[in-house]
């Protein structure tokens, strides 16, 4: 039986004093909307666009655009950090390619992603991080949630949440439809392309 996440992130809120730092690993502008208005309540956040999984380099470039448009919209004094794109990561993803999504490759690849994401937050010496990714329906909190605690290994806390919890994932959707963002019809890797474009040749 899975932890309680939400529960667990209410629980946390209630303990901050002042305005934490937290280190924010956000995937894409559509699943940022909510969680970055929700978050930015109670903490300073820094936002991290760890996504070297994202194939083909123009489709991740059009997802960091798209990030870029929300965070004008909200003209907010969030930081975004950019770390280099790296081109080997979907040869890690090899071996786990033939897989369903949810699976291994998944855990792989949000584990992978959420580690460097960590080490940027502890060497710069963050309160917090976190990620965005628990608000879809299309990723398992409670993958996300655990490797998150196996990783904070430091000074630096990982903070649970399971943002479509409260109404989360139904305001975000609504936010999404007003703001009229680019939603993209696959997760990111090669393997989760090559399904949305046989799905859509049927």
């Amino acid at each position: 039986m899975s932890e309680n996440y939400n529960r667990l992130f209410k629980r946390e809120l209630e303990k901050i004093k002042g305005r934490p730092t937290l280190l924010l690993h956000v995937c894409c502008a559509p699943c940022s909307v909510y969680p970055l208005v929700l978050l930015n309540k109670y903490f300073k956040i820094v936002i991290y666009y760890e996504n070297p999984n994202i194939y083909s380099y123009d489709e991740y470039a059009k997802r960091l655009g798209e990030l870029e448009r929300y965070l004008d919209h909200l003209n907010t004094d969030m930081k975004l950090v950019i770390p280099p794109y790296d081109d080997d990561y979907q040869e890690g993803l090899k071996k786990y390619g033939p897989m369903k999504e949810g699976g291994k490759r998944c855990v792989y690849c949000y584990g992978k992603r959420m580690k460097r994401s960590y080490d940027y937050a502890a060497k710069n010496g963050f309160d917090y991080f976190t990620t965005v990714m628990s608000i879809s329906n299309h990723k398992n909190a409670d993958y996300i949630n655990r490797l998150g605690k196996m990783i904070a290994k430091g000074k630096t806390k990982y903070l649970f949440a399971d943002f479509k919890k409260d109404r989360g994932i139904d305001i975000n959707n609504k936010m999404n439809r007003e703001l009229d963002l680019y939603h993209q019809d696959y997760c990111g890797c090669i393997y989760t392309y090559k399904v949305s474009q046989s799905k859509k040749k049927t």
